[in-house]
């Protein structure tokens, strides 16, 4: 009877064994798991349930603690975090997409055939654009309305440049916005050429035309969240940090959301205004498993490219500019002032040096006695070397990597040799506040969080060029780069104990890759998308 005895023992032993297992929703085998930890350690198997990370570890330690009907190999494929974008305009995007796309133009004539082709398949009763950049051009000057009025006299055309601080519009629209030599905007520029309206408006003059273009309906509204959200996944963003929304769209972000047709996360920073602070002040912070409303963006200046970027000296290619401040110092004042005394939190557009210095001042006094505010500077491209300690303060430098690399081939000629220097510096800035968000500021630069990774740690552009690198002794290593599109740009939302890295307790958000970018050749980072993303354990692509 020993025998059976021994098998009777055994059967028990084996079935209380697999009793003892916990199901789980997923379960990942066979990977390198890069967790991004305090240690950056890395693992091999993971398991998930309901939306959240329950272990991470060996193999053989998640297989024989944890069971499911889903378990995925990744047969040595590579996992990372989720990537958060952590400066973009996501519902812009989504906009720009149902708009004439002009990046890329290397003309006005070009700007004028894609308008064309866009009217002729949409034919469109007001025809707004976005993307060109006289910089790319042969001749690197505005426009003009001239040639916009020479092919559409009757319909109303207004084309944003790239970084949205610049309108080139017809003669239409400048009498549908009741635009004359004589109108008086501050913060900005009306542009006047030999005594006549060139149609170029600059940063807050360009709100009189904002103000007459017809508002989209909320069908088209919708059309562009769910379009903009599809190419988040494709890249394996989980989490974007929408620089400036209206109350809203944030409003039917969070209708969406709640009825489960749109799963992305979204960080949403409120447009300053009176009316906006006041309507949030009052219903507090909005946190939800996707939606996080707890901050304000506000504009210091405008961009180097349109030289509306605020600097203490002139432009050194343009010695009668100095750029401007788009909000007066006494209403950034008053504005961190309210802020600090409550628990949200201010990120301020900020690109010249004076325009960092005045809001770095103002945030100190505001945040006087306070501690873990987490204020962010936004962009911070230009800075004078006495104002890098600002940083220290627990201010936050959120920067995006590919401004470098599109714009290093002009921007000395702005800046000067002197200047330079301190302009795009993210080691520097990282070096003083101990952590970086890094993002893209799409729909400025590409989606493509593969060209921030590659930006920030080869300071190259897609071609390669230059070959030594941009300013290299301001490139970030593999680590702190993934740090900034993960752990730190999730601490800069206050979000860094749900997401950011692969720990017990978090939200299962990651992607995986077919090779491994924190090792493979610096050539071969720019090819990379991911195979899958993952959110809270779903998978999305």
């Amino acid at each position: 009877m020993k025998p059976y005895l021994l098998i009777l023992v055994l059967f028990s032993l084996v079935s209380c064994l697999k009793k003892d297992k916990t199901t789980v929703d997923l379960i990942i085998t066979e990977a390198t798991i890069y967790t991004v930890n305090n240690s950056f350690d890395t693992a091999t198997a993971m398991a998930v349930s309901e939306g959240e990370v329950v272990a991470v570890g060996t193999d053989e330690e998640i297989t024989r603690k944890f069971k499911s009907s889903n378990i995925v190999n990744a047969k040595g494929k590579f996992i990372y975090p989720g990537l958060i974008d952590a400066h973009c305009h996501f519902y812009g995007y989504g906009m720009n997409l149902q708009q004439v796309d002009l990046r890329g133009t290397k003309s006005m004539q070009e700007v004028i055939s894609r308008i064309q082709a866009f009217q002729k398949e949409k034919n469109h009763k007001f025809i707004v654009g976005r993307g060109w950049d006289q910089n790319d051009w042969a001749v690197k000057e505005f426009p003009s309305k001239a040639i916009l009025d020479k092919y559409f006299p009757n319909t109303p055309v207004v084309l944003e440049r790239i970084d949205g601080h610049a309108l080139v519009v017809n003669s239409k629209v400048l009498s549908m916005a009741n635009i004359t030599k004589d109108t008086k905007v501050t913060g900005g520029q009306i542009e006047i050429v030999n005594g006549e309206l060139t149609g170029v408006l600059i940063d807050n003059p360009m709100e009189l035309v904002f103000n007459i273009i017809p508002k989209p309906t909320v069908k088209s509204q919708i059309a562009a969240l769910l379009e903009a959200e599809k190419v988040m996944f494709e890249y394996g963003l989980t989490t974007v940090n929408d620089a400036g929304l209206d109350p809203q769209v944030i409003d039917l972000i969070d209708s969406l959301q709640k009825a489960k047709a749109m799963k992305l996360n979204v960080y949403a920073m409120v447009s300053v205004s009176q009316k906006n602070i006041d309507l949030y002040l009052e219903k507090g912070i909005y946190k939800s498993d996707n939606l996080n409303v707890r901050s304000f963006k506000m504009y210091g200046d405008g961009a180097l490219g349109s030289r509306g970027a605020c600097l203490h000296k002139p432009y050194s290619d343009s010695p009668k500019q100095l750029g401007a401040l788009v909000t007066p110092i006494p209403d950034m004042k008053m504005i961190a002032d309210r802020l600090a005394a409550s628990s949200f939190q201010l990120n301020t557009h900020a690109i010249g040096d004076s325009a960092n210095t005045v809001i770095l001042k103002v945030y100190k006094a505001a945040l006087e006695g306070k501690t873990d505010r987490r204020w962010k500077i936004e962009h911070a491209q230009v800075i004078q070397e006495a104002d890098f300690d600002y940083f220290k303060l627990g201010i936050i430098p959120s920067v995006q990597p590919t401004h470098a690399t599109s714009d290093m081939y002009w921007a000395e000629d702005r800046l000067g040799k002197n200047r330079i220097k301190n302009a795009y510096a993210y080691k520097k800035l990282l070096q003083k506040a101990g952590v970086i968000a890094l993002g893209t500021d799409f729909p400025v630069e590409e989606v493509n969080p593969m060209l921030t990774f590659h930006a920030a740690v080869a300071r190259k552009d897609a071609k390669g060029y230059p070959r030594d690198g941009f300013q290299m002794e301001n490139a970030l290593t593999r680590e702190e780069a993934l740090k900034g599109m993960t752990i730190w740009a999730a601490f800069s939302n206050f979000e860094e104990k749900e997401k950011g890295s692969l720990e017990v307790g978090k939200w299962a958000d990651f992607v995986i890759y077919d090779k491994d970018i924190m090792k493979i050749q610096e050539s071969e980072i720019l090819k990379m998308k991911p195979l899958n993303t993952y959110l809270k354990g779903e998978k999305v692509k």
